[in-house]
């Protein structure tokens, strides 16, 4: 509030930002008294970061560093080992001056590749750095896609696919940069697999397998033999389903595509 003070002439101002600071904590009805930090989450929190970790950018500008920061997540990029210890001791330093500590767990000096920022992390390719999305992020929507898809959830491919579209295209917007057109084509590839799977096991029944492929146009050599192995979801849903069931159908039922 001290350095908000000195930047903003507005008392109600001030005393807007200040009761939103002191504001209590609601978590599962119980509402508890807060005395530190900003409400995670909460749209001032970024700004507020800002205002207060001005300081810290000014002080890497002035060392002639390149680093970039969102709110309390930041990277500085420096040309050896030796110069990142450096770099993060200074940090260290300069963090404790406004009551602040580096979350060690999260903080490493170690080289550019691999290393995750908001989601994203570079890999080389010839000379040139390329952005792709970082490993974790990658697991958390396979996770997410497999509780949306599991096969016992008793859900139509309509439904799961009205599921997808509520989750699938903010991930997208959100990692339009990334520069890897190839993993973005097997999430596809993947995704099309598990919902052959669904529809599988929905039909259940070798006879009813049968009757639903010869209505897609399946021979009936073809049908008879995936419904011959009805029980084996998985590998059923590799076999020539991938012909009766191509993109066009789950275009046309509205599945999102990642690529």
């Amino acid at each position: 509030m001290d350095r908000l003070a000195k930047r903003i002439a507005d008392k109600r101002v001030l005393r807007l930002i200040r009761r939103y600071l002191q504001v209590g904590i609601l978590a599962h009805g119980v509402h508890s008294q807060r005395v530190e930090g900003t409400p995670q989450g909460g749209p001032l929190s970024p700004l507020l970061a800002n205002v207060l970790l001005d300081e810290v950018d000014r002080e890497l500008e002035r060392r002639g560093h390149r680093f970039v920061r969102y709110a309390d997540d930041c990277n500085v990029y420096v040309k050896s080992p030796k110069a990142g210890e450096r770099v993060l001791q200074a940090l260290r330093e300069c963090y404790a001056r406004l009551a602040l500590k580096v979350n060690e767990s999260k903080t490493a000096v170690a080289e550019v590749w691999g290393r995750k920022f908001l989601g994203y992390c570079f890999w080389a390719y010839q000379d040139e750095a390329k952005r792709a999305v970082a490993t974790p992020a990658l697991d958390k929507l396979r996770e997410r896609i497999r509780q949306l898809t599991r096969r016992t959830r008793g859900r139509s491919l309509e439904q799961i696919a009205e599921d997808l579209r509520g989750y699938a295209p903010g991930w997208k917007a959100y990692f339009r940069l990334a520069q890897t057109p190839k993993v973005l084509r097997e999430l596809d590839e993947w995704l099309r697999h598990r919902l052959r799977a669904v529809q599988l096991k929905q039909w259940r029944r070798g006879r009813t397998i049968l009757r639903e492929l010869r209505k897609l146009g399946a021979s009936v050599d073809l049908a008879a033999r995936i419904a011959g192995n009805a029980r084996r979801w998985w590998r059923n849903s590799r076999m020539g389903l991938n012909m009766l069931m191509p993109i066009a159908y789950f275009d046309r039922l509205g599945v999102p595509r990642f690529s």
